[in-house]
């Protein structure tokens, strides 16, 4: 007989569970037999004593096999299918990018992703301001999706690792959500029920990351790739910087615009290019499309260069319900903010470099003018953000522009302004130059 109560005392012990305990207990999170207070218990036992590597295992897969998990075998795809996830920032926008530039490459992506919470946007909010676009199709449009574009960005429904959902729900109201073996279980669980044959994990360290510090960091990018990789998905996990935005934009309409920017060639920051390259080129590794970092990068050049990337991004676009032009004319479709004016460096800084940003200052700011949720339920103003972000290292004087606000009216920009000024650092010495990718974690 299951008692969930002799689970959580073992692993308030210290006492290693074993497959069968995590499943029953899976399970009755599904049957809704265990309550949510033993779900905030158990969770919290897992916060402060940990789990074994085959616990992690053994998670996963009960959280993973709670649902449906996809099986591609009946689109007769000719090419792997790969996938990658973040663990959010600001001006995190390479999904968009991503998922294109692979499915160009011969690989297919069918993205998985989630909504911002805090002050980290969401990829699913981004699309939201594409009129007419999908989020949630039904299942043949995301599997015709899939196999005509190559790629199909959508959100989790609730047939894909449901225990999560409420597992997490209760996580987030018990203090519990920062521990790495739920973290783990987390998102491998729904990244696995996509039936993936590869999978890469952008793990951000710094002022503007979930994991604050990069030793953090790396437990949480070993311990995905450990477990990515043991159940049989080749899983590597790349250790990118968050001490700044890693785009020029933040927002949801601004982020997208900047992300058409990116494909149709007209703007590539330097920053966002290396990370999205190195991401995309993992998977061609991954899934056997690339035989080495050199060639993968070069296929992922070629497909922007040629135009191929930009136009799957169009095929997915329309596919899923929007614009059928949106590439060309994104301009017109996306929600333009009542206030677009700069931000300028204040003239007591002039001759300084910008040599720090408090960059989930940097994301609260996107909040404050209502392009982030405070809470969960928040209804989004996807016109609002900030674009032109100058980074780190940056000369300014007394007409620099740090940035364009977009707002809806004059006191949400002033009250953004006032965050972003106090969120930025200004020295006399130009800071040293710092890479945007730490360190690469691959499987033994």
């Amino acid at each position: 007989m299951f008692l969930p109560q002799e689970v959580i005392r073992k692993k308030r012990d210290g006492i290693v569970l074993s497959a069968v305990d995590i499943q029953e207990f899976i399970n009755g999170i599904c049957d809704e037999s265990v309550s949510e207070g033993q779900i905030a218990a158990l969770a919290m036992a897992v916060y402060f004593q940990g789990m074994s590597a085959e616990e992690k295992k053994a998670l996963t897969v009960a959280m993973r096999d709670s649902g449906d998990v996809l099986d591609w075998r009946q689109q007769d795809l000719n090419g792997p299918i790969l996938d990658k996830h973040s663990t959010g920032g600001v001006g995190d926008v390479v999904s968009l990018m991503l998922g294109p530039i692979v499915a160009a490459c011969g690989g297919y992506v069918p993205m998985i992703s989630g909504r911002g919470l805090g002050h980290t946007g969401g990829t699913l909010d981004k699309f939201d301001s594409i009129p007419g676009y999908q989020t949630a199709p039904d299942n043949q449009l995301f599997r015709d999706t899939v196999k005509n574009a190559g790629v199909a960005i959508i959100g989790q429904t609730g047939r894909l690792a449901p225990a999560d959902s409420r597992f997490y729900a209760t996580r987030d109201i018990s203090a519990t959500v920062e521990s790495i073996p739920l973290i783990t279980a987390s998102i491998l669980a729904k990244k696995l029920a996509e039936g993936l044959d590869g999978l890469v994990m952008d793990v951000k360290a710094g002022n503007g990351a979930f994991m604050l510090s990069f030793e953090k960091s790396k437990e949480l990018a070993q311990s995905l790739v450990t477990v990515g990789c043991e159940l049989g998905v080749e899983t590597t996990a790349l250790i990118t910087d968050m001490n700044e935005a890693l785009g020029s934009a933040a927002g949801n309409a601004v982020e997208v615009q900047l992300a058409v920017d990116y494909l149709s060639g007209k703007r590539r920051d330097l920053r966002l290019h290396e990370v999205t390259k190195a991401l995309s080129a993992e998977l061609l590794i991954s899934g056997k499309l690339a035989g080495n970092t050199e060639q993968a990068e070069t296929m992922v050049e070629k497909v922007l260069s040629d135009g191929s990337a930009a136009e799957r991004f169009a095929k997915m676009v329309k596919s899923l319900g929007g614009p059928g032009d949106f590439l060309d004319k994104s301009h017109e479709y996306l929600p333009q903010a009542k206030i677009v004016k700069p931000l300028i460096a204040p003239a007591a800084y002039n001759g300084h470099y910008i040599s720090g940003v408090d960059t989930r200052e940097l994301g609260m700011a996107v909040v404050c003018l209502g392009g982030g949720r405070r809470k969960a339920d928040d209804i989004l103003d996807l016109s609002v953000g900030v674009s032109c972000i100058l980074g780190i290292g940056s000369k300014v004087d007394s007409d620099t522009e740090l940035a364009t606000l977009h707002a809806s009216c004059e006191s949400d920009w002033n009250e953004a302004a006032e965050r972003i000024l106090k969120a930025i650092s200004f020295s006399t010495q130009k800071p040293p130059a710092t890479g945007v990718i730490y360190q690469r974690i691959a499987g033994s």
